[in-house]
């Protein structure tokens, strides 16, 4: 009986949707190659040489990516803006197919990876974005979107309707500072989960494995940077 070789593919991560800038190679669902900085927003100096070193180490295996997987944010505009470039032309040089991936997707996922936990508990994955707003969408355990991306202003009631019955952990770089404002016993703040290329690999290989691939030519990241109202901060702290 001849024996089925199953195909997975070789696929370059780029993660640039907040302060950290992150790089990754995976082949057969392992990863090969991973750099990231954390050391603050400086993606237009590291992207190009962590992108250079990434495909060094596929020049020595003689190989070439399969796709480019790309973190679609919401997130930060510049950083999510390098990284769609970067992406892009990659895609257009090797000529294969680009994949993005929903940056509150790769949070979501890393937590619900890291937090062991079992029944209906939810997953609210937030972005920084200012003063008191986030970018956030629930998840349950099964990375099904109960809600989906909003930008939130966050006061003590933002969330009422799903801390009622059930733990929420608030995780991702927006999550600490709604900390003192969320004060429900079925808030839980993990510690910080920044979304690192690395991260990307399941989520990625999934939409390659179905053809979910965007024309590089048109794609745009998701920036959601309008907010429709703001409320002033003294009054979400609750203060007179």
């Amino acid at each position: 009986m001849a024996q089925i070789v199953v195909f997975m593919p070789c696929i370059i991560y780029i993660e640039t949707s907040t302060n950290v800038c992150s790089v990754a190679i995976s082949q057969n669902s392992q990863l090969l190659f991973e750099k990231s900085s954390l050391e603050g927003p400086s993606h237009a100096a590291l992207l190009g040489v962590f992108i250079e070193e990434a495909l060094a180490v596929l020049e020595k295996r003689k190989q070439r990516p399969d796709a480019i997987a790309v973190s679609s944010g919401p997130g930060s505009y510049t950083g999510l803006r390098i990284g769609v470039s970067m992406a892009k032309g990659l895609c257009f040089g090797y000529g294969i197919p680009l994949i993005a991936v929903p940056t509150l997707d790769i949070v979501a996922s890393k937590a619900i990876r890291k937090i062991e936990n079992t029944g209906e508990s939810l997953y609210c994955a937030m972005l920084d974005a200012r003063r008191m707003e986030v970018y956030a969408a629930l998840y349950d355990r099964d990375m099904n979107q109960v809600r989906e991306t909003q930008a939130d202003i966050v006061t003590a009631e933002t969330y009422e309707s799903f801390l009622k019955d059930r733990k929420v952990y608030f995780v991702g770089n927006g999550a600490s500072k709604c900390k003192e404002i969320i004060l429900s016993p079925n808030a839980i703040f993990p510690d910080q989960i920044d979304p690192l290329a690395s991260d990307m690999i399941f989520l990625a290989e999934k939409r390659y494995e179905v053809g979910d691939f965007q024309d590089a030519a048109y794609f745009e990241p998701f920036y959601l940077k309008e907010f429709v109202a703001t409320i002033a901060k003294n009054k979400v702290l609750g203060n007179s």
